[in-house]
């Protein structure tokens, strides 16, 4: 089967939804007001995402077997999370369309492999780099990129796990053992402005749309708020964002996530081939919002209006934050996004809200 096209699917059509969190129920809801009817494969039955889907399907991601027969029982299959093994989506091509596409999330499971192709085959921006397969690596990274590194290992590690910032050859040592010893990557640091990013979409035949620029506060690693539109936008990065779309063949919502220096230049952090938390306060900004255009994307709809009516911004509410829910109800300004989580922890995200702003 030809994975790179898809016919353009009716209202009726059944997608499959590999991975039951926030970004799966919330890419349920859009499909539901499109009229799409979608399947949900979790490991779990007890998931955000099956509360408002049609089926749930619950079963382990290396469970090829499994894989396949979800794969026959819907018409487009697409993912929340990143980190689908490859075997999977191999699994699941040869039944029906997925997108994005498999290269998308090989790229993007890996560090290094990731930072190679934005450089080498997208030409866009990266930090410079260098592998570390053993703790003597660390040490000669930081002697070749500079003071200060990042260590980071190449696969997993979000919301700042899996990285550590040394400045030292003994610091550096460390960090790769307290890493796990795995393959990492180092990379120089960036003394950034700002954090920004761009939410983009492409379909099957080569239509991408694009958002405003992003900008993102984080805190403790976690991402706090995002607003958009942001200032000081030139296009760079929405140029760039294209370049990386276009060279994966990209069928679907992608997120780049860039550093802006003091000067304006921009580099490119990472990326990652789904809707994406930086991309919450489209749902509430007069435009189609990020979930309905991946949606739109691997259906093979026309990809709807990118341009936010509102300034908008999105703040994350993490653990406790949801119990504020009656005063945040009480705010006729405030637009609120409860993901469903019944279990309360530190640090999850819980929901989310937005609110226009001047």
């Amino acid at each position: 089967m030809n994975n790179s096209k898809t016919s353009i699917l009716a209202p009726g059509s059944i997608i499959g939804i590999l991975g039951g969190g926030q970004l799966g129920r919330m890419l349920a809801l859009a499909a539901a007001r499109l009229g799409f009817i979608t399947y949900i494969y979790n490991p779990s039955a007890n998931c955000p995402a099956a509360q408002v889907a049609a089926k749930i399907i619950v079963g382990a991601y290396d469970d090829i077997a499994a894989i396949q027969k979800f794969a026959q029982s819907v018409d487009v299959m697409t993912y929340e999370f990143e980190n689908v093994p490859s075997a999977t989506a191999e699994a699941a091509v040869a039944l029906c369309p997925v997108f994005p596409p498999k290269i998308a999330l090989e790229t993007a499971q890996d560090r290094m492999t990731e930072k190679d192709f934005i450089a080498n085959k997208a030409g866009v921006p990266v930090a410079p780099n260098h592998t570390v397969d053993n703790e003597f690596d660390a040490k000669r990274a930081l002697n070749i990129l500079g003071d200060k590194i990042v260590i980071k290992t190449r696969r997993m590690g979000y919301d700042g796990k899996g990285q550590q910032i040394v400045e030292t050859d003994d610091a550096a040592m460390a960090a790769f053992k307290d890493l796990g010893s795995v393959p990492c990557i180092a990379e120089k640091f960036i003394p950034f402005a700002r954090e920004v990013s761009v939410v983009a979409a492409r379909n099957s035949v080569g239509d991408i749309a694009a958002y405003p620029l992003i900008e993102n506060e984080h805190r403790n690693h976690i991402l706090h708020k995002s607003t958009c539109p942001t200032h000081s936008d030139d296009g760079q990065a929405q140029a760039y964002t294209i370049k990386i779309l276009q060279a994966l063949d990209y069928v679907g919502v992608m997120a780049v996530e860039f550093f802006q220096l003091a000067d304006g230049s921009i580099i490119v952090n990472e990326i990652a081939p789904r809707v994406h938390n930086s991309g919450h306060w489209t749902m509430d900004a007069g435009c189609t919002d990020q979930f309905e255009l991946h949606i739109r994307a691997i259906t093979g709809w026309p990809l709807g209006s990118t341009q936010p009516l509102y300034r908008t911004e999105m703040i994350n509410l993490l653990g406790d934050d949801v119990q504020d829910w009656l005063s945040l109800a009480k705010d006729p300004n405030v637009k609120i996004h409860f993901y469903g989580k019944s279990d309360i922890r530190k640090g999850r995200k819980m929901g989310h809200i937005n609110r226009r702003v001047s």
